[in-house]
């Protein structure tokens, strides 16, 4: 769970060595935010969202609708992770899809803790397995893998973590592609963390377009188990014009 679900916060600081992050239509990576964290689910507890993830481009709009995430911790520093989502794919013109979209598996490893001076470090990589319809816009149509480091840094109220990864991305016309982001946070109140993310990413598609953007993000903590999150924000260039996220959260453990 990330950092302000716990009350952990982080340095502005580290600002300066962790950058931008580029946007999926469909895949999800950190809750609220594009952008992850290094922080595994803590030892046998569970993390269950459901949520929807949604983006605007200037010909269709394209959401989960909704997608249902697990997280769980089987060993210290250790998270498996599985989304199955419902996705809409509404064009302008022409017919809306629904239906089941592509299944992201992952793993996030934790490999140097947090100290004084040192940001705690983790990989996640993720499957991005093709199970829904590419005729329908409603998946990729390949098998999709992502390779991340990801940094975080705290110090009293303040959080930030970040980094970026590498998508290998078959398929015609489709190219491997990077991104890089940053998350910058603070608790205002013990159960309020509100949040700054700035992304971005080259081209996912020969010709395409890059991708930068930002978004505000909310961790509201309505008690131990019950949570809400959202973000939302513009993109200043690449096919999006807006990207947003909303999920509730359930988290339990012994």
């Amino acid at each position: 769970m990330k950092a302000g679900l716990r009350g952990a916060a982080a340095i502005p600081w580290l600002a300066a060595v962790l950058f931008i992050l580029s946007f999926p239509v469909i895949a999800s990576a950190g809750p609220p935010y594009i952008t992850d964290d290094p922080e595994p689910v803590e030892y046998q507890h569970w993390e269950v969202y459901v949520a929807s993830l949604f983006t605007k481009q200037p010909d269709a709009w394209t959401s989960t609708a909704p997608h249902l995430e697990v997280n769980y911790g089987p060993l210290q520093n250790l998270q498996v992770h599985v989304i199955a989502p419902l996705a809409l794919y509404a064009p302008n013109k022409g017919a809306t899809s629904y239906g089941y979209s592509d299944t992201e598996l992952g793993t996030k490893f934790r490999f140097v803790q947090e100290g004084d001076w040192m940001p705690q470090i983790g990989t996640y990589p993720m499957l991005e397995l093709p199970t829904g319809s590419h005729s329908r816009n409603l998946g990729s149509g390949y098998l999709q893998m992502f390779l991340p480091i990801w940094l975080q840094k705290s110090m009293g109220k303040w959080t930030a973590y970040g980094g970026g990864g590498y998508w290998i991305n078959p398929g015609p016309q489709n190219h491997n592609w990077y991104f890089t982001g940053l998350v910058i946070q603070r608790q205002v109140l013990p159960n309020l963390t509100p949040g700054i993310e700035i992304f971005h990413g080259i081209e996912e598609e020969v010709g395409g377009p890059h991708a930068t953007g930002i978004n505000l993000g909310l961790i509201w903590d309505l008690s131990g188990l019950h949570h809400i999150l959202l973000s939302a924000g513009p993109a200043f260039d690449g096919q999006n014009q807006l990207q947003g996220y909303f999920a509730y959260i359930l988290t339990f453990g012994p």
